[in-house]
Protein backbone atom coordinates (compact mmCIF):
# COMPACT_ATOMS: atom_id res chain seq x y z
CA UNK A 1 0.00 0.00 0.00
CA UNK A 2 1.09 3.49 -0.73
CA UNK A 3 2.23 5.39 1.99
CA UNK A 4 -0.16 8.23 3.44
CA UNK A 5 0.65 11.57 4.53
CA UNK A 6 -0.29 14.35 6.52
CA UNK A 7 1.21 17.83 4.57
CA UNK A 8 0.84 20.52 6.54
CA UNK A 9 0.85 23.94 4.85
CA UNK A 10 1.33 27.28 7.07
CA UNK A 11 2.85 31.12 5.80
CA UNK A 12 1.52 34.49 5.14
CA UNK A 13 -1.93 35.60 3.91
CA UNK A 14 -2.53 36.14 0.21
CA UNK A 15 0.09 33.22 -0.54
CA UNK A 16 -2.48 30.98 -2.00
CA UNK A 17 -2.42 28.51 0.85
CA UNK A 18 -5.53 27.40 0.60
CA UNK A 19 -5.45 26.96 -3.81
CA UNK A 20 -2.42 25.26 -3.35
CA UNK A 21 -3.51 23.15 -0.56
CA UNK A 22 -6.93 22.06 -2.33
CA UNK A 23 -4.95 21.42 -5.85
CA UNK A 24 -2.65 19.01 -3.62
CA UNK A 25 -5.94 17.35 -2.05
CA UNK A 26 -7.16 16.75 -5.54
CA UNK A 27 -4.61 15.51 -7.04
CA UNK A 28 -3.57 12.81 -4.42
CA UNK A 29 -6.95 11.94 -3.49
CA UNK A 30 -6.34 13.26 0.13
CA UNK A 31 -8.79 14.86 1.79
CA UNK A 32 -8.84 19.05 2.35
CA UNK A 33 -8.86 20.41 6.18
CA UNK A 34 -10.59 23.67 5.70
CA UNK A 35 -9.37 25.01 9.45
CA UNK A 36 -11.63 28.36 8.50
CA UNK A 37 -14.45 26.09 7.43
CA UNK A 38 -14.51 24.76 10.81
CA UNK A 39 -14.61 28.09 12.88
CA UNK A 40 -17.14 29.21 10.50
CA UNK A 41 -19.29 26.13 11.34
CA UNK A 42 -19.07 26.58 14.96
CA UNK A 43 -19.96 30.24 14.66
CA UNK A 44 -23.45 29.22 12.47
CA UNK A 45 -23.49 26.55 15.36
CA UNK A 46 -23.49 29.51 18.14
CA UNK A 47 -25.57 31.82 15.87
CA UNK A 48 -28.44 29.18 15.62
CA UNK A 49 -28.10 28.45 19.10
CA UNK A 50 -28.22 32.51 20.03
CA UNK A 51 -24.87 32.60 21.76
CA UNK A 52 -24.57 35.50 19.54
CA UNK A 53 -26.31 38.51 20.14
CA UNK A 54 -25.51 42.00 20.26
CA UNK A 55 -25.13 41.95 23.76
CA UNK A 56 -22.00 39.82 23.03
CA UNK A 57 -21.03 36.24 23.15
CA UNK A 58 -23.12 33.62 25.98
CA UNK A 59 -19.19 32.25 26.44
CA UNK A 60 -20.52 29.55 29.10
CA UNK A 61 -23.20 28.23 26.57
CA UNK A 62 -20.69 27.95 24.09
CA UNK A 63 -18.20 25.67 26.06
CA UNK A 64 -20.69 23.51 27.63
CA UNK A 65 -21.89 22.69 23.93
CA UNK A 66 -18.68 22.40 22.60
CA UNK A 67 -18.09 18.67 22.62
CA UNK A 68 -21.55 18.32 20.50
CA UNK A 69 -20.09 19.77 17.90
CA UNK A 70 -18.51 17.41 15.58
CA UNK A 71 -17.01 19.03 12.08
CA UNK A 72 -16.23 16.36 8.72
CA UNK A 73 -15.38 16.95 5.00
CA UNK A 74 -16.97 14.98 3.21
CA UNK A 75 -16.50 14.35 -1.01
CA UNK A 76 -18.50 15.75 -3.42
CA UNK A 77 -18.02 13.94 -6.99
CA UNK A 78 -20.42 16.17 -8.66
CA UNK A 79 -18.14 19.93 -7.86
CA UNK A 80 -14.93 17.67 -7.19
CA UNK A 81 -14.23 19.11 -3.75
CA UNK A 82 -14.43 18.40 -0.35
CA UNK A 83 -17.35 19.96 1.54
CA UNK A 84 -18.05 20.95 5.40
CA UNK A 85 -20.49 19.33 7.37
CA UNK A 86 -21.20 20.27 11.06
CA UNK A 87 -23.04 17.10 12.96
CA UNK A 88 -24.06 15.27 9.96
CA UNK A 89 -25.37 18.39 7.94
CA UNK A 90 -23.97 19.71 4.87
CA UNK A 91 -23.41 23.15 5.71
CA UNK A 92 -20.61 24.56 3.51
CA UNK A 93 -23.26 27.38 1.70
CA UNK A 94 -24.59 28.42 5.12
CA UNK A 95 -21.20 29.04 6.84
CA UNK A 96 -20.07 31.46 3.90
CA UNK A 97 -22.74 34.21 4.56
CA UNK A 98 -22.37 37.82 5.90
CA UNK A 99 -23.23 37.03 9.25
CA UNK A 100 -21.60 33.96 10.42
CA UNK A 101 -18.18 36.32 8.75
CA UNK A 102 -18.81 38.71 10.87
CA UNK A 103 -18.57 36.92 13.73
CA UNK A 104 -16.68 34.13 12.91
CA UNK A 105 -13.18 36.18 14.01
CA UNK A 106 -14.31 36.51 17.66
CA UNK A 107 -15.45 32.91 17.82
CA UNK A 108 -12.31 31.71 16.61
CA UNK A 109 -10.09 33.43 19.43
CA UNK A 110 -11.40 31.33 22.46
CA UNK A 111 -8.90 29.34 23.62
CA UNK A 112 -11.16 26.08 24.30
CA UNK A 113 -13.04 26.43 20.89
CA UNK A 114 -9.50 27.16 19.46
CA UNK A 115 -8.23 23.72 21.66
CA UNK A 116 -11.44 21.65 19.98
CA UNK A 117 -11.22 21.91 16.76
CA UNK A 118 -7.27 20.81 16.98
CA UNK A 119 -8.61 17.97 18.56
CA UNK A 120 -11.21 17.33 15.58
CA UNK A 121 -8.54 18.15 13.30
CA UNK A 122 -6.40 15.39 14.33
CA UNK A 123 -9.21 13.03 14.43
CA UNK A 124 -10.03 13.57 10.68
CA UNK A 125 -6.00 13.45 10.61
CA UNK A 126 -5.93 9.86 12.08
CA UNK A 127 -5.50 8.09 9.25
CA UNK A 128 -3.29 10.55 6.88
CA UNK A 129 -3.98 11.16 3.43
CA UNK A 130 -4.71 14.94 4.60
CA UNK A 131 -3.76 18.18 3.71
CA UNK A 132 -4.44 21.11 6.00
CA UNK A 133 -3.18 24.95 5.60
CA UNK A 134 -3.45 27.83 8.18
CA UNK A 135 -1.07 29.45 10.36
CA UNK A 136 0.04 26.85 13.14
CA UNK A 137 -0.47 23.71 11.29
CA UNK A 138 2.94 22.11 11.20
CA UNK A 139 3.49 23.80 14.66
CA UNK A 140 0.26 23.08 16.87
CA UNK A 141 -1.85 20.74 15.26
CA UNK A 142 0.55 18.57 13.23
CA UNK A 143 4.05 19.03 14.50
CA UNK A 144 4.78 15.40 13.66
CA UNK A 145 3.54 16.15 9.58
CA UNK A 146 5.42 14.35 7.24
CA UNK A 147 5.44 17.51 4.97
CA UNK A 148 5.56 20.76 6.32
CA UNK A 149 5.92 23.36 3.26
CA UNK A 150 6.20 27.43 4.72
CA UNK A 151 4.64 29.90 2.02
CA UNK A 152 5.63 33.45 1.98
CA UNK A 153 6.05 35.98 -0.66
CA UNK A 154 6.70 39.51 -0.92
CA UNK A 155 4.03 42.21 0.47
CA UNK A 156 3.84 43.89 -2.74
CA UNK A 157 3.40 41.23 -4.84
CA UNK A 158 0.31 39.63 -2.54
CA UNK A 159 -1.05 42.91 -2.40
CA UNK A 160 -0.93 43.32 -5.95
CA UNK A 161 -2.66 39.54 -6.34
CA UNK A 162 -5.33 40.15 -3.74
CA UNK A 163 -6.06 43.80 -5.12
CA UNK A 164 -6.25 41.78 -8.84
CA UNK A 165 -8.57 39.51 -7.03
CA UNK A 166 -11.15 42.23 -5.83
CA UNK A 167 -10.65 44.04 -9.09
CA UNK A 168 -11.98 41.15 -11.04
CA UNK A 169 -14.75 40.80 -8.32
CA UNK A 170 -16.04 44.48 -9.29
CA UNK A 171 -14.76 45.40 -6.02
CA UNK A 172 -12.98 48.95 -5.84
CA UNK A 173 -10.23 49.50 -3.51
CA UNK A 174 -6.88 51.34 -2.93
CA UNK A 175 -3.73 49.36 -3.38
CA UNK A 176 -1.89 50.87 -0.82
CA UNK A 177 -4.60 50.53 1.57
CA UNK A 178 -4.44 46.49 0.69
CA UNK A 179 -0.82 46.49 1.35
CA UNK A 180 -1.04 48.22 4.57
CA UNK A 181 -3.94 45.62 5.53
CA UNK A 182 -1.65 43.32 4.66
CA UNK A 183 1.49 44.18 6.53
CA UNK A 184 -0.86 44.56 9.67
CA UNK A 185 -2.23 41.08 9.46
CA UNK A 186 2.07 39.63 9.48
CA UNK A 187 2.20 41.61 12.46
CA UNK A 188 -0.73 40.30 14.00
CA UNK A 189 -0.19 36.67 13.22
CA UNK A 190 3.43 36.72 14.37
CA UNK A 191 3.15 38.28 17.52
CA UNK A 192 -0.41 36.60 18.79
CA UNK A 193 -0.45 35.44 21.96
CA UNK A 194 -2.60 32.06 20.80
CA UNK A 195 -0.39 29.71 18.37
CA UNK A 196 1.39 32.76 16.48
CA UNK A 197 2.83 32.44 12.97
CA UNK A 198 6.23 30.64 12.55
CA UNK A 199 7.58 28.35 10.47
CA UNK A 200 8.23 25.23 11.95
CA UNK A 201 12.29 23.95 12.16
CA UNK A 202 11.62 21.10 9.66
CA UNK A 203 9.63 23.02 7.34
CA UNK A 204 10.45 23.96 3.11
CA UNK A 205 10.18 27.57 2.50
CA UNK A 206 8.20 27.98 -0.42
CA UNK A 207 8.39 31.49 -1.51
CA UNK A 208 6.13 31.96 -4.73
CA UNK A 209 6.72 35.74 -5.17
CA UNK A 210 7.76 34.92 -9.01
CA UNK A 211 6.30 31.50 -9.10
CA UNK A 212 3.03 30.40 -11.52
CA UNK A 213 0.85 27.70 -9.65
CA UNK A 214 1.66 25.33 -12.48
CA UNK A 215 5.27 25.89 -11.64
CA UNK A 216 4.52 25.31 -7.46
CA UNK A 217 2.57 22.16 -8.31
CA UNK A 218 5.57 20.73 -10.06
CA UNK A 219 7.84 21.85 -7.29
CA UNK A 220 5.46 19.51 -4.68
CA UNK A 221 5.24 16.92 -6.57
CA UNK A 222 8.81 16.20 -6.87
CA UNK A 223 9.13 16.78 -2.84
CA UNK A 224 6.19 14.20 -2.25
CA UNK A 225 7.17 11.57 -4.87
CA UNK A 226 10.71 11.65 -2.54
CA UNK A 227 8.67 11.15 0.73
CA UNK A 228 6.44 8.40 -0.64
CA UNK A 229 9.44 6.43 -2.12
CA UNK A 230 11.20 6.96 0.84
CA UNK A 231 8.26 4.97 3.03
CA UNK A 232 8.59 2.15 0.46
CA UNK A 233 11.71 1.70 1.36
Amino acid sequence: MEKRLIIAIDGYSSCGKSTFARMIARELNYIFIDSGAMYRAVTLYCIRRKFISGQGLNTRGILEELKDINIDFIYNPDINTHETFMNSENVEAEIRNMEVTSYVSRISQIPEVRARMVELQRQIGAFKGIVMDGRDIGTVVFPDADLKIFMTAAADIRARRRYDELKAKGINIDFEEIKRGIIARDIADENRDISPLRRADDAIVLDNSRMTVDAQMQWVREIIEKKINAGRN
